[in-house]
């Protein structure tokens, strides 16, 4: 269950100077491609976007307010540019890749044709995905590289921000046991040491979470045949995801059980019955067992309120099969101190994308690097201190606010 697969641990944040092991060089990128998505219509910045070359494997996505840069071995033809709920977008590149992409996608509808839509039962769409599930993903042990971050908010104010970019090594779908491995590559964090800010929030995994948050590969955590009997299903308004049309289902409890349940939808590829797009809000009803799942431990003292625990999974389609493309947690939570008249609301992040396919046919990641589900990714990584760090790794870049909070970090040090 997902009890244990996303929990944080509230402690008194120290600064510290971490080396990391199995450095790698990173790839020289030479072209880089900048630009803003918006919608068509009302000309909203669109977060979340995602931004693939055509004739490669580099991606990313927008941030919160709807900017990009991917970065390329060579320059690439044409960038796809796809979002839920808007119609995909092919841009062709013209010679002067200095100059900042200006796209806009228009909002999309799915025409199904309503009455096939209504006779359908949801439970035979999500068992048919059930039973197609290994074959609709990747069969070879593949070495992605990723981007991933996590930040913490105490109020409106960031007091906790770190990032890195990794190596996940996925074992094929097919294969009933496989070991997924992770490995840091290089990472940075910043934290506010002012005293009123001590208590702050780390995600237990880190990095792991695209490891046990594989809902198609971790089965058990909610896409299996028996999690499926404890939820009521219903068949939602048509969507499309990279131009490819898909069945949605909404879910929510039907009973109560002694491990916790979700509301949430789940989108299904209409032609290859590939589960393509998976979001998670834990039921808040039971307080206990909603804190059960979401923290492992705190100091002496504090109260904690669980508020929302809420995950994105979602999966690309390459034109053969799925593998995982994004993934996008948020928690949400109010401590006290007995001592203290108001509580402070929290909330912690992350979010990771895989940026490359580094090799087919992979071999696994080795051992003495691979960061474990119980390691503090807080307690792995550097400080803040190079502004060109990531030189040619793709990144998702930081938003408005969160550069902003970054800058006043580094004046505190």
């Amino acid at each position: 269950m997902l009890m244990k697969r996303f929990q944080i641990i509230l402690t008194t944040l120290l600064m510290g100077l971490f080396i990391l092991p199995g450095s790698m060089e990173a790839q020289e990128l030479r072209f880089s491609i900048s630009g803003v998505v918006r919608d068509a219509n009302n000309n909203h910045r669109l977060p979340q976007v995602s931004i693939t070359t055509m004739d490669g494997n580099e991606a990313t996505v927008t941030n919160a307010d709807g900017h990009f840069t991917l970065k390329t071995e060579k320059k690439p033809s044409c960038l796809f540019v796809s979002c839920l709920g808007y119609d995909a977008q092919r841009v062709v590149l013209g010679d002067d890749t200095n100059k900042e992409l200006k796209i806009r996608l228009k909002p999309g509808a799915v025409t199904l044709d309503e009455l096939i839509v209504n006779a359908v039962n949801p439970r035979d769409i999500v068992n048919a995905a059930l039973s197609k599930m290994r074959d609709n993903y990747s069969h070879d042990n593949q070495l992605l590289r990723c981007f991933y971050r996590e930040t913490t908010q105490k109020g409106r104010r960031y007091i906790y921000v770190a990032e890195a970019v990794a190596d996940l090594y996925k074992t094929g779908y097919q294969k009933v046991v496989g070991t997924d491995r992770i490995a840091i590559r290089k990472g940075r964090k910043l934290v506010n040491t002012h005293k009123a800010d001590t208590l702050g929030a780390k995600i237990q995994g880190g990095p792991t979470l695209a490891i046990e948050l594989d809902l198609v590969k971790k089965t058990e955590v909610f896409l299996s045949y028996e999690e499926m009997n404890y939820y009521e299903l219903y068949m939602e308004v048509p969507a499309s995801i990279d131009d490819r049309p898909q069945f949605v289902i909404s879910f929510k409890p039907n009973t109560i059980t002694d491990h916790v349940l979700y509301y949430g939808k789940m989108y299904i590829d209409r032609q290859t019955m590939a589960f393509t797009r998976v979001e998670l809000s834990l039921d808040m009803s039971d307080t206990e067992r909603a804190t059960q799942c979401m923290l492992v431990r705190k100091p002496a003292g504090v109260r904690f309120k669980p508020r929302e625990l809420t995950t994105v999974v979602t999966y690309r389609f390459d034109g053969e099969t799925c593998r995982m493309h994004y993934l996008h947690s948020d928690v949400k939570f109010n401590c006290d101190w007995k001592k203290k008249l108001f509580s402070a609301p929290f909330h912690v992040e992350a979010e990771m994308v895989v940026t490359d396919l580094v090799e087919n046919d992979s071999k696994p990641i080795a051992l003495a690097e691979t960061f474990h589900s119980k390691d503090s990714f807080f307690d792995k990584v550097t400080v803040f201190y190079d502004p060109d760090f990531w030189q040619d790794y793709n990144i998702i870049l930081p938003s408005e606010s969160l550069e902003q909070a970054i800058e006043k970090l580094k004046k505190k040090k």
